[in-house]
């Protein structure tokens, strides 16, 4: 196991400061971004991004959904960048994400979606990039430089920032007082040890990781930071969808861990979860309610929107330990940059 400190650890232990220096200081243009989706009113919403960002706009999706009554959908950046397909987006609001604000896809299509009459909305670390270039907004997500390859302060920051700006354009005065408290709970989150993890996780090849609703974002994410850091095959399921084929792979032993937030949706992560641990799996949750899985420690937040985003910074202090167990560098992947560039 190496021991030497590294960028992955410092970054997810700023995870708290970045998203409160977001907070504080992004109340005016969130304001000013919502008062534009109010006088547009757009009837859906489309997301554009990839990797660790598309994970966020996955969270945004339900998070939108949930509250503001509006579908989500996300679109291939291919449609744009590669196809030229002209999209009718008039009545829509597009949501783009990427920490670099560089991928010449994801321009092309915030780019196209512009010009097809979409108010575009760009979520980016990078001030002055591409995308804030061709955007109606740009919104500075404020993490600040990470020089991980892995993305975690830049996601979570992401999420946040889309959560407070759908807060802010639906008045949702509860949301708006769950976020304010959300960095204690980040500070929480990031004392919660799941150690009980390496162990059982460490033995097999592959792994599921179990979400729903919101929490399916973090689990897509969490599987994305095994296969980037660990070299570890790792697949996200909704709770739902498991209990089809891909419960068929469940034997002794195999490893799973159920993401699960305080929200409508922890009984039946809870009672997936159960059934695969009844199967013999090496099988965890963050939640109170399960009888057969093991009970991993998790910071609450009295919300369920801001729920699952303590669960993902938990994970992350487990996964960059769990990188080092194995001896691999998480700050250098293999065969990985920190910024790609697709077409």
């Amino acid at each position: 196991m190496t021991t030497a400190a590294t960028y992955m650890r410092t970054e997810i232990e700023e995870i708290p400061q970045a998203v409160a220096r977001f907070l504080d200081r992004s109340d005016s243009v969130l304001e000013d971004v919502a008062q534009d989706l109010r006088r547009r009113a757009p009837g859906f919403v489309v997301t554009v991004a990839r990797g660790s960002s598309a994970h966020a706009a996955t969270y945004l999706k339900y998070a939108v959904e949930l509250t503001a009554g509006l579908a989500v959908a996300s679109i291939g950046p291919s449609v744009a960048s590669i196809y030229g397909a002209k999209l009718r987006l008039d009545r829509a609001a597009c949501l783009a994400v990427s920490q670099s604000g560089k991928s010449p896809d994801i321009v092309a299509l915030a780019q196209s979606a512009a010009e097809q009459g979409a108010v575009t909305i760009a979520l980016t670390n990078t001030a002055g990039s591409p995308l804030a270039g061709v955007c109606d907004h740009a919104i500075d997500i404020m993490a600040g430089p990470e020089r991980s390859v892995a993305a975690t302060k830049t996601f979570v920051n992401s999420a946040v920032a889309g959560l407070a700006l759908m807060a802010h354009a639906t008045r949702d005065e509860t949301l708006l007082a769950a976020l304010q408290q959300l960095p204690k709970s980040l500070e929480r989150a990031l004392a919660c040890d799941w150690s009980a993890l390496i162990e059982p996780f460490g033995r097999e090849g592959s792994l599921f990781i179990l979400g729903r609703g919101p929490s399916s974002a973090m689990a897509s994410e969490a599987a994305l930071k095994f296969k980037e850091t660990c070299g570890v095959h790792a697949e996200a399921y909704s709770a739902a969808e498991v209990m089809h084929g891909p419960m068929a792979l469940v034997g002794p032993g195999f490893p799973v861990l159920a993401l699960a937030a305080r929200d409508a949706a922890e009984p039946s992560l809870v009672e997936a979860v159960d059934a695969l641990a009844d199967k013999q799996a090496a099988a965890f949750a963050t939640s109170d309610r399960v009888t057969k899985a093991a009970r991993l420690p998790f910071a609450a937040t009295g919300h369920p929107l801001t729920d699952p985003l303590p669960l993902i910074v938990s994970f992350y202090a487990f996964v960059e330990a769990f990188a080092r167990h194995r001896g691999l560098d998480p700050d250098a992947p293999r065969n990985l940059r920190k910024v790609t560039e697709t077409i």
